[in-house]
């Protein structure tokens, strides 16, 4: 398993975990799969980490699974539907895990992010990507069904339905400028400014309070499938009531001055 990924602390509060196989533009083999669900589990209960960014060594972001040398873990079509349903839920629940993590995960998308690297993608709370990114639903390409690893909840929330069913079912490569014109991503930036930039935006995550961005964190998945006003309110009357009560917003009450966004 060594070697798959890369975790740096930049600076206190931030941990930048980065797919390392670049020579396979990161496609994730089984060592990866592996080595990733076990870093996002200590990050998960990590209370040094704020916020984490997620990017790729190289040229890439992630290529999806690594078709040609996953390792011996891969199932053929004559394997039991069972045992190939179990294959796919061990790939899915690394997209449950990176939605789970209580930190605010950046994706930094520096090439191409296909596949299963497009689910953790869009798995994270926010993107960013050079001008060198592109994305893309290679499943639909392989015959398959373009609907994996959460494809089919995230990213007709976030691009709307209409333009999550162009991009899922044809399968096409997805540019930069397309991704940021669709909503896809926050921002865009050059190559050689995108690790800097995320670990910008993260620093402004982790200097807040760890609980105030984590039910932030929270309040946004949940409501993202509110069943009304109501029951939105409901999750964000609960958390303001939670998070005014603690010793860190009390601090920062004090210290507010009117005209402060910082």
């Amino acid at each position: 398993m060594a070697g798959t990924l890369e975790v740096d602390r930049p600076r206190d509060g931030i941990a930048v975990v980065r797919l390392n196989r670049p020579e396979r533009l990161n496609a994730i083999n089984e060592a990866m799969q592996t080595e990733l669900r076990e870093t996002l589990a200590d990050l998960s209960v990590d209370r040094g980490v704020h916020a984490i960014v997620l990017t790729g060594a190289g040229r890439g972001f992630c290529a999806g699974i690594d078709m040609r040398d996953f390792g011996p873990g891969m199932l053929d079509a004559s394997a039991p539907a069972l045992d190939r349903m179990r294959f796919q839920e061990k790939m899915a629940a690394l997209t449950e895990a990176v939605r789970a993590l209580p930190q605010p995960v950046i994706a930094a998308v520096n090439g191409p992010c296909v596949g299963a690297g497009f689910a953790l993608c869009l798995a994270s709370d926010i993107r960013i990507c050079s001008t060198a990114a592109s994305f893309g639903n290679a499943a639909i390409l392989l015959g398959l069904s373009g609907a994996e690893m959460g494809m089919s909840y995230h990213l007709p929330r976030i691009v709307g339905t209409s333009v999550a069913a162009d991009w899922m079912l044809s399968g096409r490569t997805v540019s930069a400028a397309e991704a940021d014109r669709r909503g896809l991503v926050s921002e865009v930036v050059e190559p050689e400014a995108l690790t800097d930039r995320a670990v910008e935006l993260a620093s402004l995550i982790a200097d807040l309070s760890p609980l105030g961005v984590q039910l932030t964190k929270r309040a946004l998945q949940v409501n993202t499938d509110a069943a009304s006003l109501s029951s939105a309110l409901e999750l964000e009357n609960r958390n303001q009531v939670i998070s005014h009560a603690s010793d860190e917003a009390a601090t920062r009450r004090q210290k507010w001055s009117p005209g402060q966004t910082q």
